[in-house]
C-alpha cells in the first residue's frame, strides 16, 4: 500500500467526484449491508443485481434525508420567498448517479461497490428512467431544478406522477411500434408519499349565484395524493422538493349516491377517477384537444395551488389578522412560473378561490394574481398551440368557464377604451376565439395574466414579440422578456462525460462546475500540443465505449474511427430528419458512382421518438431505417458508410451518445425551434455543430464566432422571402441532380422493393406540402457537409475549433438561465449560503448571498 500514487488514482483521490475517506466507504459499505439485509430482505446468497441497485438507491438517498430535512427547517425559519415551477412534465432521467455527484459521494460509492466485489455501471443501468417528459420542455424542468436547488433557491417543482411515462419505443421491421413504460413496476426508491398532504380537486357540477356570491356545487371529487422526490443542490447541502401529485379517488367514491346495490362495480369504477394520472400524453409540440389531458391540466393546477396557499398561510409573513390584508403580501412571498400554457388553469383558479371562497374584491385579486404568474412561451408552431373548446371547459370547469369570461370582458373594455371602433383588434386579442367552435386561447390568457412572458432564445424571443403576440407586446412592450434556455453541467458533463470533465478540471481548476463561464480560460490552452491530443483521446474513448454498447445492445458494429453524425431529438417535420436521410442518400450515390475516390468514413446516427398518432413522423422513421437497410448492407459501401437508427432514445441514452458525437445535427427551418438544447448538451461535449440560424444556434455562433460552427441555409428573412415569392419544390427538383435522382430513389421503391409505393405520402409532402422547406435547404446542406468531412480530416484543426467551442459553452449552463429568471421575473437574488450538513450544529451556516440578502 505504501507506493506511490499513479497520476490517474490522485486523479480519482481529490477530483470533481468527491473524496474517498476510508471512514466514508466503511460507512456506505455498512449502509448498503444494512438495507440489503433490513429493506430488501435479502443475503448475498440469493440478491439480484436489481437487489443490490435498490441497497445502494437507499444508501445514497439516506445521505440526502437529513440535508433534505434541514433545508426545509431552514425555509420555513427563513420564510424567503418561494419559487413554483408547474410544469406537466419532468423529463428526469436517472437519479443514482446525479445524486451522489451533487453529494460528492461518486467516488466514495465507487470504492465501497468495487470493495463489495460488484459492478458499479452494472448497477447503474438497472434504474428505470423517470420519462415523466416528451423532450425539450419536460428536460429543460428537470435541468431547471437541479439549477435552482445548486443556486440555493427556495424552489418547488409541481406535476403529476404519471404511472406511465413516455412509451418505450421499439423498432419492428423498420416501423416505431410503442410499448407501455411501467417504470413504477418494481418501486420507487427515490419518492416518499405524503398522504397526510392529500388534498380534493372538483370536476364538473354547476354554479350557483347568491348573495354571498358563486359557488361551485354537485361537484364529483378526485383527491390528489402527493409523492416527494428530493431534488440535491451541486456540494451545498440544499436539497429541495420536486412534488408530483397522483390521483386517487375518495372511499365513498360512486357508493354515496345511487349506487346501492352494486357495490363491486362502485369499487371497480374508482379507476375512472385515478386514471387522471395514468399516463403521459406522448405529443411533442402538438395539441391534441382530449377531455383527459383537461383533467390532468387542472388536476395539477387545483392541487399546487391549494398546497402553495397552505404554505403561505402557516408561513410568518401569511399570520396576518386580516383576510383582507393577507393577501397583499402574496406575490412578494410566492412566484408561479407557467412552462407553457399547460398549466395556464392556474389563473382562473387562483382568481376563483381569491374571489369566491376568500372573498377578495375581483380588482385587488386580479393585481395579486398577475404579480404572481409569469409565463414561458415554448413554440410558435400554431398546431401547438392550446385552442380548449369552451364547451368542454363549461362542462368540466364551469366557474373558471365564467371567471375567463369576466377577465375577457375586462381585458377587451380595456382595449376599446385605447383602440376605439378597432373591431378586428378585439378579435385578435380577444381570449375568445369564435367562428366554428369557440375556443379558449391559452397562451392569450397566459399572457393577460401574467406580468411576464418570455422566449427561449433571442431569435424565439424576437418572433414571438413581433409576430405570433405582436398586438399584445405593442401594449405592454415591457412584459415580453428573453431567457434563453441552458442546460445542467452537473448531468450533461460530469456525469455523462468524466473524462473531459476531469481533463478541464486539471487546466481550469474545478470552480467552472458551478460557474461555467470560466470555460473560456480554455482558449489559453488552443495551442497546448498536448492538450488537443488529450481532447482527441477523451472523444476517441467515448467513441470506442460507444461503439461498444452498439454491439452489444443492437449486434451492429461500426468503425469508431469515422466521424460520428447524430441526430437525435423528437421526430418532427420541422427538424427535418428528412433533409438529413437525403444526404444520406446522396453520400451513398456518390460512393456507389465513384467507389475509388477519397470518402471520409461516417456512421450516421439518427434517434427520436414519433407520436404514436404522427403518421408522417412515422413514416420518415420507416424511411431512414429502409436507407439504412440498403447502406449498410451494400458491399461497394463496406466500413465508409453506416446508418444506425436508435432506439428508444431517453435521457440516459442521450448521456451515452452524446459524449461520443462529433457531429451534432440541428437543422430546423430558420424560425421554427424556439431554443433547443441538445444543441448545447452537443457543444459542451466536444461536438462541433451544423446547423441553421435558428434557435439557440444562432447564439452559439455568436458565442463561438460563426466560423466555427457549420451554418448553412436559409435565414428568418429568407424564408419570410420565399413565403412571399411562394415556395416551389419542383423547381429545386428540376436544378439539382443528386437530389433529383434521391427523391427518383425513394419514389421509385429503391428502398421499398417490395411495396415500390410505400413512401407515396412523403414524397407527395415534399413536392405538394412542405411547410418546412426541406428542398430549398438541401444545396446548402450537402456543400456544408463537403465542409465538415474536409476538417475532419485534419484531426488537429478539427479539435481546435471543437476546444473553440467548448470554451464558448459558458452560456449555455441552467444557473445562468435560473439567475436570469430569479433578477428579472421572480425578483430573488440567488444564494450561496451552505446550509450545515447533518453532522454539524444548524447555526454553522455562512451567509454569502450574492447580494447581501437571503432569498
Amino acid at each position: 500500500m505504501s507506493r506511490p500514487l499513479s497520476d490517474q488514482e490522485r486523479r480519482k483521490q481529490i477530483s470533481i467526484r468527491g473524496i474517498v475517506g476510508v471512514e466514508n466507504v466503511a460507512e456506505l459499505k455498512r449502509g448498503f449491508n444494512r438495507h440489503l439485509h433490513f429493506t430488501l430482505v435479502k443475503d448475498r446468497n440469493v440478491a439480484t443485481p436489481r437487489d443490490y441497485y435498490f441497497a445502494l438507491a437507499h444508501t445514497v438517498r439516506d445521505h440526502l434525508v437529513g440535508r433534505w430535512i434541514r433545508t426545509q427547517q431552514y425555509y420555513y425559519e427563513k420564510d424567503p420567498k418561494r419559487i413554483y415551477y408547474l410544469s406537466l412534465e419532468f423529463y428526469m432521467g436517472r437519479t443514482l448517479q446525479n445524486t451522489m455527484i451533487n453529494l460528492g459521494l461518486q467516488n466514495a460509492c465507487d470504492e465501497a461497490i468495487y470493495q463489495l466485489g460488484l459492478d458499479m455501471e452494472e448497477l447503474e443501468e438497472i434504474e428505470e428512467d423517470a420519462g415523466l417528459g416528451n423532450g425539450g420542455l419536460g428536460r429543460l424542468a428537470a435541468c431547471f431544478l437541479d439549477s435552482m436547488a445548486t443556486l440555493g433557491l427556495a424552489a418547488y417543482g409541481y406535476g403529476i406522477r404519471y404511472e406511465y411515462g413516455i412509451f418505450n419505443q421499439k423498432i419492428r421491421n423498420g416501423w416505431q411500434v410503442e410499448e407501455a413504460d411501467d417504470w413504477l413496476r418494481h418501486g420507487n426508491p427515490w419518492e416518499k408519499a405524503r398522504p397526510e398532504y392529500m388534498l380534493p380537486v372538483h370536476f364538473y357540477g354547476r354554479v350557483e349565484h347568491g348573495a354571498t356570491g358563486a359557488k361551485w356545487v354537485d361537484t364529483q371529487v378526485v383527491l390528489a395524493l402527493p409523492y416527494d422526490t428530493p431534488v440535491p443542490g451541486y456540494m451545498n447541502n440544499t436539497v429541495n422538493t420536486m412534488r408530483l401529485w397522483s390521483a386517487r379517488a375518495p372511499n365513498d367514491f360512486n357508493l354515496r349516491d345511487f349506487n346501492v346495490g352494486d357495490y363491486i362495480q362502485a369499487v371497480l369504477d374508482r379507476n375512472l377517477a385515478e386514471n387522471i394520472s395514468r399516463v403521459l400524453y406522448p405529443n411533442d409540440n402538438f395539441f391534441e384537444g382530449k377531455e383527459l389531458r383537461l383533467k390532468q391540466e387542472y388536476f395539477v393546477v387545483a392541487a399546487t395551488l391549494q398546497d402553495i396557499i397552505r404554505r403561505f398561510k402557516a408561513s410568518k409573513f401569511g399570520s396576518t389578522d386580516s383576510v383582507r390584508t393577507m393577501f397583499d403580501s402574496f406575490p412578494d412571498q410566492v412566484a408561479i412560473q407557467l412552462n407553457d400554457t399547460h398549466p395556464a388553469m392556474a389563473i382562473p383558479e387562483l382568481m376563483r378561490i381569491f374571489v369566491d371562497i376568500e372573498k377578495l374584491p375581483w380588482n385587488k385579486a386580479w393585481d395579486i394574481t398577475k404579480r404572481t404568474f409569469a409565463y414561458t412561451n415554448h413554440t410558435v408552431l400554431p398546431e401547438a398551440l392550446e385552442r380548449w373548446p369552451v364547451d368542454l371547459v363549461e362542462k368540466l370547469l364551469p366557474r373558471h368557464l365564467q371567471i375567463i369570461y369576466e377577465i375577457n370582458q375586462r381585458h377587451l373594455d380595456h382595449i376599446a377604451s385605447l383602440f376605439p371602433n378597432d373591431v378586428d383588434r378585439l378579435r385578435r386579442m380577444s381570449l375568445i376565439e369564435e367562428g366554428g367552435t369557440k375556443r379558449i386561447n391559452m397562451a392569450h390568457l397566459c399572457i393577460v395574466g401574467s406580468h411576464a412572458v418570455n422566449g427561449v432564445a433571442k431569435i424565439h424571443s424576437e418572433i414571438v414579440k413581433t409576430q405570433v403576440f405582436e398586438d399584445f407586446a405593442a401594449l405592454e412592450p415591457e412584459k415580453f422578456q428573453n431567457k434563453t434556455n441552458g442546460i445542467t453541467p452537473r448531468r450533461w458533463l460530469l456525469l455523462c462525460n468524466p473524462g473531459l470533465a476531469e481533463l478541464i478540471a486539471e487546466k481550469i481548476g474545478e470552480d467552472y462546475v458551478r460557474d461555467l463561464s470560466q470555460l473560456t480560460k480554455l482558449h489559453e490552452f488552443l495551442d497546448d500540443d498536448l492538450f488537443i491530443r488529450e481532447v482527441a483521446k477523451v472523444k476517441q474513448e467515448n467513441k470506442v465505449k460507444f461503439a461498444l454498447y452498439l454491439e452489444k445492445e443492437y449486434k451492429v458494429k461500426i468503425n469508431p474511427s469515422s466521424m460520428f453524425d447524430v441526430h437525435v431529438k423528437r421526430i418532427h417535420e420541422y427538424k427535418r430528419q428528412l433533409m438529413n436521410c437525403l444526404h444520406i442518400i446522396t453520400m451513398y450515390n456518390r460512393i456507389k458512382r465513384d467507389p475509388a475516390k477519397l470518402f471520409v468514413p461516417r456512421t450516421v446516427i439518427i434517434g427520436g421518438k414519433a407520436a404514436p398518432g404522427y403518421h408522417m413522423a412515422k413514416m420518415i422513421i420507416k424511411l431512414i431505417n429502409a436507407v439504412a437497410q440498403v447502406v449498410n448492407n451494400d458491399p461497394v459501401v463496406g466500413s465508409k458508410l453506416k446508418v444506425i437508427f436508435l432506439e428508444n432514445y431517453r435521457v440516459s441514452l442521450a448521456e451515452k451518445v452524446i459524449p461520443a458525437t462529433d457531429l451534432s445535427e440541428q437543422i430546423s427551418t430558420a424560425g421554427t425551434e424556439a431554443s433547443g438544447t441538445g444543441n448545447m448538451k452537443f457543444m459542451l461535449n466536444g461536438a462541433l455543430t451544423i446547423g441553421t440560424m435558428d434557435g439557440a444556434n444562432v447564439e452559439m455562433a455568436e458565442e463561438a464566432g460563426e466560423e466555427n460552427l457549420f451554418i448553412f441555409g436559409m435565414r428568418v428573412e429568407d424564408v419570410a422571402e420565399l413565403d412571399r415569392e411562394g415556395y416551389n419544390a419542383q423547381e429545386y427538383y428540376d436544378r439539382l441532380p443528386e437530389l433529383r435522382q434521391a427523391i427518383d430513389q425513394i419514389s421509385g421503391g429503391f428502398f421499398s422493393t417490395e411495396e415500390p409505393d410505400l413512401f407515396k405520402d412523403v414524397v407527395n409532402m415534399l413536392f405538394y406540402h412542405d411547410r418546412f422547406k426541406v428542398f430549398a435547404d438541401y444545396e446548402s446542406y450537402v456543400k456544408c457537409q463537403e465542409k465538415v468531412s474536409e476538417l475532419y480530416l485534419n484531426s488537429k484543426a478539427w479539435t481546435k475549433m471543437v476546444i473553440k467551442n467548448i470554451a464558448a459553452a459558458g452560456k449555455f449552463s441552467s444557473d445562468r438561465t435560473i439567475k436570469e429568471y430569479a433578477r428579472d421575473i421572480w425578483h430573488v437574488e440567488p444564494s450561496d449560503l451552505k446550509i450545515p450538513p447533518p453532522n454539524q450544529p444548524r447555526d454553522a451556516a455562512e451567509d454569502k448571498t450574492l447580494n447581501g440578502t437571503a432569498a
